[in-house]
């Protein structure tokens, strides 16, 4: 990223539909060579800026700047943008290599300098070069997936935009596309604008992350900042499985549980935190011995426990039915059985307070 004029900006973006806001004022600057991802629940309006970015609907309000210029009236096919459908929209009746080649195509490029740069876009995105002459048809998912990231990479677009492309994939090809991804936007330096559901996605790869709720955009930062610092309970509990609390203010530096009176130690509060939630994220959690000498303790009964791959998650009830997670790694097990008694705490450091 460069410290230069941002290569896209929204400023204001509103979109009706009728009475609707499916969008609702949004403003946003992504820098050239960045890798953003816009990510948010069913409804939150992702898909619908998309369209707005890639010219296929028009903003009611604002405007959509490339380069400083406004490009709210510019048609999508006058763009130096291109979108990676989830759908792929690949040409069923043509080969790999004339699917790849199309954009040149249609430039007015001549056959030799089509085929080189389709072989060597199948280079850059793994795709056996033999593959050439080769059906759509007969390609796996994972394959027409990077044939059709070759093709939106063959207009030399200034902008990939990416609506949930890899949503429909099993999981293990999932990971491995995702991981591809990242790296074939270091390879290339482009500026990728992608949209997803999915959490994992966006971690993975993403430089920032924006994430939307109710046609807002409610937080945006690098996958740390935002899961470190989240904004609000919605971004906390979005971005991961967490523990929360309704808590008021003791002091400058203690909590009281609402529903029970506890109270819990923390490094510093707000000023204007009155009332509000603690989140303790799982993985920041002790369990027995290790939470003996916590100053923020729980004491539970284990219920239940869960395989999560490299981790274990123990659901603990505490003594007033609130239902407690901590994670540990595979090779970190706690040593005990269901139905022990035990304690589980964390540090006031691991506290994160949000006021909504």
């Amino acid at each position: 990223m460069t410290d230069s004029q941002p290569i896209l900006q929204l400023d204001g973006i509103v979109k009706r539909f009728g009475s609707f806001a499916a969008v609702d004022g949004i403003d946003l600057q992504i820098e050239e060579g960045e890798f953003f991802t816009i990510v948010g629940p069913s409804g939150s309006g992702k898909t619908t800026i998309i369209r707005l970015l890639v010219g296929l609907d028009r903003p009611s309000e604002g405007e959509i700047l490339l380069r400083g210029k406004s490009i709210n009236d510019v048609p999508a096919n006058q763009r130096p943008t291109c979108m990676v459908f989830q759908s792929l929209a690949l040409f069923p009746h043509k080969t790999v290599g004339e699917n790849i080649e199309f954009p040149c195509k249609i430039a007015g490029e001549d056959a030799a300098s089509r085929r080189q740069r389709a072989v060597d876009l199948m280079t850059l995105l793994r795709l056996p070069v033999d593959y050439y002459n080769k059906s759509v048809n007969q390609c796996s998912g994972g394959e027409q997936q990077r044939i059709a990231l070759a093709r939106a990479l063959a207009f030399e677009p200034e902008i990939l935009f990416f609506d949930e492309p890899l949503s429909a994939l099993d999981f293990r090809l999932r990971k491995t596309l995702e991981k591809e991804l990242k790296d074939i936007h270091r390879e290339t330096g482009k500026t990728f604008v992608y949209i997803t559901h999915s959490l994992e996605e966006a971690m993975v790869m993403s430089d920032r992350i924006g994430i939307m709720r109710d046609g807002r955009m409610v937080q945006v930062g690098t996958p740390f900042n935002i899961y470190n610092e989240p904004r609000d309970k919605f971004v906390a509990q979005f971005m991961g499985e967490v523990n929360t609390l309704e808590v008021s203010r003791i002091d400058g530096r203690r909590v009281r549980a609402n529903s029970n009176g506890a109270e819990f130690s923390v490094t510093s509060l707000p000023e204007n935190f009155a009332n509000g939630f603690l989140i303790i994220r799982p993985e920041v959690m002790k369990i027995g011995s290790s939470a003996q000498d916590l100053p923020n303790q729980v004491t539970g009964t284990l219920f239940n426990d869960y395989s999560l791959g490299s981790r274990l998650q123990y659901q603990v009830r505490g003594s007033d039915g609130y239902q407690w997670l901590v994670e540990k790694l595979q090779d970190e097990p706690y040593e005990g059985a269901l139905d022990d008694d035990l304690v589980i705490g964390w540090r006031p450091e691991d506290s994160i307070l949000v006021l909504e």
